[in-house]
């Protein structure tokens, strides 16, 4: 006697940065289609909007990020460097507890198997988590080296998963998908980006503000920005040199363990830190996401 059963749909969230905000669309768009991931794993980025999604905050956190400007962004960081990174680390906290998911939560408070991917940063393992504390686990999947501090669970110290698994496939099935769809964030990066032309502001007011405004812009321009010789700032460099990274070992995972549906939306004129353009990251994570949902709904219908 044969049994057969609706397969289990996951979703692989990759990593990417201010891109990520595309997640949001993706999630909206299934949602809309009646498309609800069974399991769901996410690497950097994708593991913030994962456990934002899983938690009932995803509307809360879309409508901080559409609100956001540079300046919102720029409270994250530090202007002198602490620990291992730039962040802020206890503003980041605060913002994750109140914008994706309580301090408290733990993965098995979660309505859906979920699992973050982050990277032991003595051993060079990737590490799947998938019990404890969600918000921590968070942090370590998205700590980039450089710019978060690391985060020590477990005795392991934990930086970015997207330096060993950029979209987690092969995680989502080792947690229980039968099918896979992947968000892939790092198509279409290399030698693509091209930079806007700078939008005029008013003049910034005399006295202390308007000198504390002018001290906050120079300083963000000079890691934002480029040289007067036109050379890329601090964080373009950083930038750049991840999405080589990444676009090769996104390449190279994928092709040992593909997706059964690829979702790629085409973010190259997004910057890594670019986070106040949210409302165009989350239009392409949409329309990239509706081109596809006939193809899930056949997926999803079948037997096994």
């Amino acid at each position: 006697m044969s049994t057969s059963r609706t397969p289990k749909i996951g979703l692989a969230l990759g990593s990417g940065a201010s891109r990520g905000w595309s997640h949001i669309g993706v999630l909206k768009a299934l949602n809309r289609a009646g498309i609800e991931p069974d399991v769901i794993a996410g690497t950097s980025v994708g593991a913030m909007i994962g456990a934002c999604y899983l938690s009932g905050n995803l509307d809360k956190l879309e409508e901080w990020v559409l609100g956001a400007t540079q300046i919102d962004v720029f409270k994250f960081f530090e202007i002198h460097l602490t620990k291992s990174g730039f962040v802020d680390d206890e503003r980041f906290a605060d913002f994750l507890h109140d914008y994706v998911i309580d301090r408290e939560t733990s993965f098995a408070d979660l309505p859906s198997a979920f699992a973050t991917v982050a990277t032991d940063v003595q051993a060079g393992r990737e590490t799947w988590l998938t019990e404890g504390n969600v918000l921590e686990s968070v942090r370590a999947s998205m700590s980039l080296p450089g710019l978060f501090p690391t985060v020590r669970i477990n005795e392991t110290w934990l930086v970015d998963g997207g330096l060993v698994n950029p979209v987690p496939v092969s995680t989502c099935r080792a947690i229980g998908a039968d099918i896979v769809i992947a968000v892939n964030l790092n198509t279409d990066l290399l030698g693509k980006r091209s930079r806007s032309s700078p939008t005029p502001k008013p003049p910034e007011p005399d006295g202390l503000l308007g000198k504390f405004k002018r001290s906050a812009k120079d300083y963000s321009e000079t890691l934002f920005g480029t040289d007067p010789d036109g050379a890329p700032g601090l964080f373009d460099v950083v930038a750049n040199s991840i999405n080589i990274f990444q676009d090769r070992i996104t390449r190279s995972r994928l092709a040992g363990d593909p997706a059964d549906i690829a979702i790629s939306p085409k973010l190259a004129h997004i910057g890594m830190l670019d986070f106040h353009r949210a409302a165009e990251a989350i239009r392409e994570g949409e329309e990239r996401t509706e081109r596809v949902i006939d193809e899930i709904k056949t997926a999803a219908s079948i037997s096994r």
